[in-house]
């Protein structure tokens, strides 16, 4: 009896023995990665130098603190053994030689429709205070490349309810544009518009290293109930780190990249873009990066037009995204401006908010003579092409004289043209304002254009055959 009960456990044991092994062989095929830790050494303003680790560009670290959780940084450069890292958040409470310990994970934003009506940060948590996202989908911040080959074409107009932009300054379906404004000359308050009045399905809204005022004004005040039931917004103020902020600009399209992919029209609205040039600034800096212009290196004008490619049209099957990204200028002139310039050069056109029109009352305050869209003369009718350049003409004329008209130098008679541009003027003035609630849609801006020449047409001619007649009334009495 004994003997069968000791074969019986050598029999139990070699077949644990054989399920360890097995289990052995297992993880063997498979083994865990080797984290290495390594220790902060360093620490200059916002950026942190670790030793004995490694990991990617981009990568998250955690980095041991006094407090109970974490801090977060991201991989933002190298040099020989050393690793510069970022943070995300606060730095309280880091020490020297505290534990840098590489997670191995990129940076990721959550996407699904359960983030419409909802205000998140630059790392993806709310600030509403409705509660968890409750998505179940995420997707990394560096986004993907579309072949430009495979990219729809821009064939259709995108209605953005402001007249002046329909008629004059078309914007296509799939098209980036910039908005060049200084500031307090109406580029929120448009901004607003555009949101609540645009035919779009999903409205994606990056606020970048704006002051925590204004994020709160324009969700409550401007975006509105109405504006933020179809509308995701990624709100990043000025006081995070400048790492948050560029996360904020990628998070903001990845969002929009998601409901694209999901077929559906996307207009993304993106405040500032300067603000992104600024906090890959201060990170190029921070890092020792050589500055090129005006204290902007080259790494900034590089990742811009990373930023800006990932919108626009989508493949065959997929939506699109109509992106508006406000640059702001020094002073108002657009030349002048570093980021202004590379903007306006990897852009599909840029609107121009002038201090002048806005301080004369005019609202929205848009420069239709340095405004110009790229894509509007293949998606409009000839006639309103023809319209729009006429009307960009008379505005011309009377602009480079008005100096002479307003001291009452120009003698009418002079010159036809100029004569005109008197006459046509006011009328362009009430048709270029539009009130902040009032929404205009593509069609009637474009009658309203074609309602507007018809009318100064037949005033012209009635002029015109009136002075015929007293022309030849004064012949006769003669």
């Amino acid at each position: 009896m004994s003997k069968m009960n000791s074969a019986s456990n050598r029999s139990d044991r070699q077949k644990i023995w054989s399920q360890s092994l097995s289990a052995c062989e297992d993880r063997l095929k498979e083994p865990p990665g080797i984290i290495v830790e390594g220790k902060l050494s360093r620490m200059v303003g916002l950026t942190l130098e670790a030793v004995g680790c490694h990991a990617a560009i981009g990568a998250r670290c955690l980095v041991d603190s006094n407090d109970s959780l974490p801090i977060e940084a991201e991989v933002v450069g190298f040099a020989n053994e050393r690793l510069f890292l970022m943070p995300t958040g606060s730095i309280q409470g880091l020490r020297p030689n505290a534990r840098v310990i590489p997670t191995e994970r990129v940076y990721e934003a959550p996407v699904g429709h359960e983030l419409l009506g909802r205000v998140l940060d630059g790392a993806g948590r709310p600030l509403d205070g409705k509660g968890a996202l409750n998505t179940s989908q995420t997707l990394p911040l560096t986004g993907r490349q579309i072949n430009p080959l495979s990219r729809q074409p821009i064939e259709q107009p995108l209605d953005v309810g402001v007249r002046s932009i329909n008629s004059l300054l078309t914007i296509g379906r799939g098209q980036r544009m910039g908005l060049f404004a200084g500031s307090g000359v109406g580029k929120s308050v448009l901004l607003g518009m555009m949101t609540k009045f645009t035919s779009a399905d999903v409205i994606v809204v990056g606020l970048i290293g704006e002051r925590g005022r204004e994020v709160k004004e324009f969700i409550n005040r401007i975006l509105g109930e109405v504006g933020m039931s179809r509308s995701v917004v990624v709100a990043v103020p000025a006081d995070y780190t400048p790492v948050m902020r560029m996360h904020g600009a990628a998070m903001a399209t990845t969002i929009a990249e998601y409901f694209r992919d999901q077929g559906q029209h996307v207009l993304l609205l993106m405040d500032s873009l300067t603000r992104y040039a600024q906090a890959q600034r201060e990170i190029a800096l921070a890092i020792g990066e050589p500055p090129a212009t005006k204290g902007f290196p080259p790494s900034v004008f590089a990742r811009l037009p990373q930023l800006v490619e990932r919108a626009g049209n989508g493949d065959k099957d997929g939506g699109s995204i109509t992106a508006i990204y406000t640059i702001l200028t020094e002073g108002g002139d657009v030349t002048q401006d570093p980021i202004a310039d590379a903007a306006r050069a990897i852009l599909d056109g840029h609107i121009v908010l002038s201090r002048d029109l806005a301080e004369a009352g005019q609202y929205p305050a848009i420069d239709i003579e340095s405004s110009i869209s790229r894509t509007m003369n293949e998606i409009v009718s000839e006639e309103q092409l023809q319209l729009a350049q006429r009307c960009r003409l008379i505005n011309s004329i009377y602009r480079q004289n008005e100096d002479l008209i307003s001291v009452g130098a120009y003698t009418v008679g002079t010159d036809a043209r100029i004569d005109e541009a008197i006459n046509f003027y006011p009328t362009l003035q009430r048709f270029l304002k539009q009130e902040m609630n009032t929404a205009m849609n593509w069609k009637t801006s474009v009658d309203g254009l074609q309602a507007m020449f018809t009318e100064h047409d037949s005033r012209q001619q009635q002029t015109l055959a009136s002075n015929m007649n007293t022309d030849m009334v004064s012949h006769v009495q003669t």
